[in-house]
């Protein structure tokens, strides 16, 4: 797999997407810089997930924005998404490797210290660390774990980390201090009016704080 630019992470959420359709926010997002979308509706069957995926990848053609699809293996099976990304509670990441196959992305959460020593690297591409701060998108996440338990898992992880969980452009220096690689965001988009401009901040703001 080549290198995958986690700087700027959307995760959709429809209920979030207050101002713009799903689509419309992704190919705005995309026009503003974001670097990877991740399809996550936690109210809709594979079916509903499919459908949408569909009209995701016919926006996103062309753009080299890889498309992730959140725990639904069969969902991204179908699509043939860019890969999956799965929670602790969900299926293991071994089984998701196995079925995905070794082309696509795999992502896997991560909210403690345990669990980022337990990641496989042999398996795994990279992991989603938080929630940094609690957020309304998900309302049944673990305790946040702040932005020195963020540096702290960092720290130990084998793998390329993505901090989620509240996030804002206003978090972009304290993230890239902790080592993350990138800061995945969903209302910082998505419950934006303009989110061509909000992902065009988000990308200043990291490459601003980037070391040169």
């Amino acid at each position: 797999m080549t290198t995958l630019d986690l700087s700027l992470y959307l995760v959709l959420d429809p209920g979030q997407c207050h101002y713009h359709s799903m689509v419309d926010t992704t190919t705005a997002a995309i026009d503003g810089g974001v670097r990877v979308v991740q399809l996550r509706d936690k109210t809709a069957g594979t079916a509903a997930l499919i459908d949408k995926g569909r009209e995701l990848k016919t926006a996103m053609a062309g753009s080299g924005v890889p498309l992730i699809v959140n725990d639904d293996l069969e969902a991204a099976l179908a699509l043939n998404a860019d890969g999956l990304h799965v929670g602790q509670d969900d299926m293991s990441a071994y089984e998701a490797r196995q079925r995905l196959g070794p082309g696509k992305i795999l992502g896997q959460s991560v909210e403690t210290q345990t669990a980022v020593q337990a990641v496989d690297s042999t398996i795994v591409d990279y992991v989603g660390v938080g929630p940094v701060f609690g957020t309304a998108s998900k309302p049944d996440h673990k305790s946040p774990i702040g932005l020195d338990g963020l540096a702290q898992m960092i720290q130990i992880c084998p793998l390329p980390a993505v901090a989620i969980g509240g996030l804002n452009a206003t978090h972009v220096k304290a993230v890239q201090a902790s080592g993350a690689a990138g800061m995945a965001v969903v209302s910082a988009i998505c419950g934006q009016p303009d989110p061509q401009a909000a992902t065009r901040r988000l990308i200043q703001a990291w490459v601003s704080e980037s070391p040169i």
